[in-house]
């Protein structure tokens, strides 16, 4: 690779070196002529600029190797998911196609680019992660677990060059990011040392002081705590050394991140907390059989305790049932030298390399092929995103549940093991050996006892469900079941039941207005809606179905407010005295405003959403409809639904350019009434530059003053200084704007 010119000198000696290691670490995975084939393709991109430096000045080619060798070194990936990675960058810049590389290097590397590809946004940013691309993750996730391993390998570089970061701000956003996905996602997989540093990373960019004074605190006691590492340790060595075991021991401090949890959540001092380390017994022994090695495992455990008095309530067995990633250990708190005590871990070297590279170490001591070893938490997502009504919130949400939960193990009648979060109850259970035997369950037999649908399970326990015909899931199951396909089957089969209940009741409503030959209109519906205090349409036809409303009193309501929109068109009339104001203005606003829909998409034609009546400057979101795309206000009342519902029919916009349009705003003014109030309200009006003055209507009763004021406006900066200057004036006690940010704009409002 002579044509590295790109390079420092001190970086091109340590891309040589860390190229040498990447070779050393593929060596026998290799396939014939990979390395030649590998080494032209890469002269002729770098020969074409596609690995250029980012906006932290680091060099892509140095983070694609050093990427690839933590993938190769602390992962344990090798040559299928390397050579994706590699071929990833040039691909995304279409310097080579995907058909190239099937050619060259086979069709499953060209299958992992075009996953990673489908998440290219992230994985080529540091962005955070939103509802409307962690779907897309998510179902590249789903369909190939190498590139979550890909992914989490990138995230871990990038976070260990954060402190290179030019933007404090970017830093803190790949912090959050590893935090809340990546360092979560590698603790599901096994990847605990990776897990634990991406932690402390985190915490170092976003809480440095804390991790700084934790950091220094182990320092200070480094010394003591060796000294009684030691101390535990020699005993233990002499007496399995004597029973002739071969092995390693030594003792493992906590993460910064564990113990700064351990402070926050127990509210200690440092000097409070007796568990800063563990012992870790690691026997060296050839992998023949499970059975072998657990038994060793045993022996050791026996003479450890034979030393050191256990605490029962601290023993956990992941030999006898491993963790779904593949974990296997046995854990054990004993009573140490001075009364202190102290965590030992018991596990083989096998069981180790697995604690360390998770799944991928899984595979090769397995002998099976990488593609295979996806977990059951993987179907668990994919059967999520299946679901076209999954609310993005909600999946966030489950996800997020899935990927710490401890784990338990129940048996069916007939022996079968079923593996479930620690707190999960009979209904999870159900759920989990069939979504039918689930919305059919009614109670449950566990070790011959009858118990309700809500009755946690606990290891061991064999359950037998009790079905009835005539049941169905109901929305209190929600408050209790703890598993996400339990949760997303329950949804489902209760928006299936929502939806049914609103298409009977929007039926029923079209049909009087039908009666009675009569066209709604859509805006005034809306209106209506909203005044009548629903937060969503659904709500509003739920309550027709369920006969809280009467369609014949609904269609009488909304005529009587058409009526008196019309009049209030011709002629505002000022409250009780009859005070009229009429002010001049076009009412016509043209669609010479810039919007960017989709990302980078302009000049596509838009209409403004009436429910919400969004205005230049305001945050917002597009909804293909029918009649082409709406554009909405983030705080829409209608955007939960739409988002629930409609998801995938979301698009991103953003204004552009600067406001070319006037736009009409109502405000909702209250106060306590005064004959002076409403001239010092529209004075200020008048005076504000850009802003006129459309129309107000008054009421006041018992001293307490409401007026709803229809203003022009050029964009939200020019109404949030109109709105500051109302709330200051004499007199004036709240000032909210309607359309979106208030349902029910009859009651008294609180501040805005």
């Amino acid at each position: 690779m002579n044509q590295v010119l790109f390079f420092t000198p001190e970086e091109k000696q340590l891309f040589f070196s860390k190229y040498r290691q990447l070779l050393r670490a593929l060596y026998g995975f290799e396939e014939k002529g990979d390395v030649s084939k590998m080494r032209k393709l890469m002269q002729r991109v770098i020969s074409l600029d596609c690995y250029g430096r980012d906006k932290n000045g680091i060099n892509g080619l140095l983070r694609n190797m050093d990427t690839a060798l933590i993938a190769a070194c602390e992962i344990g990936l090798r040559r299928t998911p390397l050579l994706a990675l590699l071929l990833y960058r040039p691909v995304l810049k279409q310097l080579v196609s995907t058909d190239e590389v099937e050619k060259l290097f086979g069709k499953d590397v060209a299958q992992i680019i075009s996953r990673l590809l489908k998440t290219s946004d992230l994985y080529a940013r540091n962005t955070a992660i939103d509802s409307e691309n962690f779907h897309r993750l998510l179902f590249s996730f789903a369909e190939d677990v190498r590139v979550i391993l890909l992914m989490i390998a990138d995230r871990l570089y990038m976070m260990r060059m954060g402190k290179l970061f030019v933007n404090a701000k970017d830093r803190e956003r790949l912090a959050g990011e590893a935090s809340y996905l990546y360092a979560p996602l590698a603790h599901r997989l096994g990847l605990y040392a990776i897990k634990g540093e991406m932690e402390d990373l985190s915490l170092k960019y976003t809480e440095p002081e804390q991790f700084g004074f934790i950091k220094a605190k182990l320092s200070e006691t480094k010394r003591s705590r060796d000294a009684y590492i030691a101390e535990f340790i020699k005993p233990v060595k002499e007496k399995l050394e004597e029973e002739h075991f071969v092995f390693d021991i030594k003792g493992r401090t906590k993460s910064i991140h564990s113990i700064y949890n351990k402070l926050k959540k127990q509210n200690i001092e440092f000097e409070n907390i007796y568990d800063l380390f563990a012992i870790r017994v690691i026997l060296d022994m050839p992998f023949e059989s499970t059975e072998k090695e657990r038994s060793e495992c045993w022996r050791a455990f026996s003479i450890i305790t034979n030393m050191y008095q256990p605490n029962p309530k601290r023993m956990k067995d992941w030999i006898s049932i491993p963790k779904s990633n593949g974990y296997e250990s046995l854990h054990t708190t004993v009573m140490g030298p001075q009364n202190r005590w102290v965590e030992v871990q018991i596990r083989t070297r096998r069981m180790d390399e697995i604690a360390e590279r998770g799944l991928a170490a899984h595979w090769k001591y397995k002998g099976v092929k990488e593609e295979s070893g996806l977990d059951e938490f993987l179907t668990n997502v994919r059967m999520a995103l299946e679901s076209k009504d999954s609310n993005p919130y909600d999946l966030m949400k489950n996800f997020r549940m899935d990927l710490y939960k401890d784990e338990i193990y129940v048996f069916t009648p007939q022996g079968k093991l079923i593996k479930l979060p620690k707190g999960a109850t009979v209904l999870d259970f159900a759920f989990a050996v069939h979504t039918a035997l689930g919305s059919k369950c009614v109670s449950a037999k566990v070790n011959e006892k009858n118990v309700p649908i809500r009755h946690i399970l606990n290891n061991g326990d064999t359950v037998m469900i009790q079905t009835s015909p005539t049941q169905s899931p109901k929305r209190g199951w929600l408050s209790f079941v703890t598993t996400s396909k339990a949760r997303i089957k329950i949804k489902q089969a209760l928006r299936e039941e929502v939806a049914q209940n609103v298409d009977l009741a929007k039926e029923m409503v079209q049909r009087r207005f039908k009666h009675r030959k009569i066209e709604p209109d859509e805006a005034v519906l809306m209106r209506y809606i909203k005044k009548k205090g629903y937060k969503t349409v659904t709500e509003f036809y739920l309550d027709i179905a369920d006969e809280k409303l009467d369609p014949n009193q609904v269609m009488e309501e909304y005529l009587e407010l058409e009526r008196k929109e019309k009049e209030t068109g011709e002629q505002e009339v000022r409250s009780a005295e009859n005070f009229v104001a009429i002010t001049q203005a076009e009412e016509t606003a043209s669609q010479q405003d810039l919007l960017v829909i989709d990302k980078d998409l302009t000049g596509i034609d838009y209409k403004l959403a009436k429910c919400c009546n969004p205005i230049f400057g305001d945050d917002i979101f597009g909804f293909v409809s029918t009649q082409g795309i709406k554009i909405h206000r983030k705080n829409c009342p209608n955007e939960p639904e739409m988002r629930a519902r409609f998801g995938y029919r979301i698009v991103e916009a953003r204004w552009s350019g600067k406001g070319a349009n006037d736009y009409v705003v109502n405000l909702l003014v209250t106060g306590r009434d005064d004959i002076a109030i409403v001239t010092n309200i529209t004075s200020v009006i008048g005076k504000e530059k850009g802003v006129s003055l459309r129309s107000f209507t008054i009421d006041s009763v018992d001293g307490f003053f409401q007026g709803n004021f229809g203003v022009w406006v050029k964009d939200s900066n020019s109404l949030a200084q109109l709105v500051g200057k109302i709330k200051n004036t004499k007199g004036v006690s709240s000032v909210v704007r309607l359309d979106g940010s208030r349902t029910n704009p009859s009651a008294p409002p609180s501040a805005s």
